[in-house]
């Protein structure tokens, strides 16, 4: 989300306002950052307690494309799912005649609490550096 221009044209030529906040829109990309890191935090730990499971083989590239995570930008705020048409997902998520509650999703967030308020304050600590702010954001990242 890039800042309103701060530049007008009219028949007068080229005219400059100073009407973008910086510290709003600084605080936004380093909260954004940090919600990416702990998307891809939370999927990790996701996949290691899956390898953890007995019977399960190492997991694979269907299932990481299971679990996803969606950053919304209007409400600033971070979604981890699974994907829908995942049968095997949702099954092992909340559990089904055919297979037990294994909480992959659940259990990955619950434990790791700490380690996301860490991550979050990585970034979000960086706030009065204006130049380390703007080398973590990394606007490219976000369009894979």
């Amino acid at each position: 989300m890039l800042p309103k221009s701060v530049m007008k044209i009219n028949k007068q030529g080229v005219q400059y306002t100073s009407s973008v906040d910086k510290a709003q829109y600084l605080i936004t990309e380093l909260n954004r950052a940090a919600l990416r890191d702990v998307a891809r935090f939370v999927k990790y730990q996701i996949r290691q307690e899956y390898n953890k499971l007995p019977g399960m083989r190492r997991a694979n590239s269907r299932f990481k494309g299971a679990y996803q995570h969606w950053l919304r930008n209007r409400e600033g705020d971070l979604q981890i799912g699974i994907k829908a048409n995942t049968w095997y997902g949702v099954q092992q998520e909340l559990g089904t005649k055919n297979q037990p509650k294994r909480d992959l999703l659940r259990n990955a967030v619950y434990n790791n609490i700490g380690k996301i308020r860490e991550i979050e304050s990585q970034y979000l600590k960086h706030v009065e550096d204006e130049l380390r702010a703007v080398m973590l954001i990394n606007e490219q990242e976000e369009i894979e």
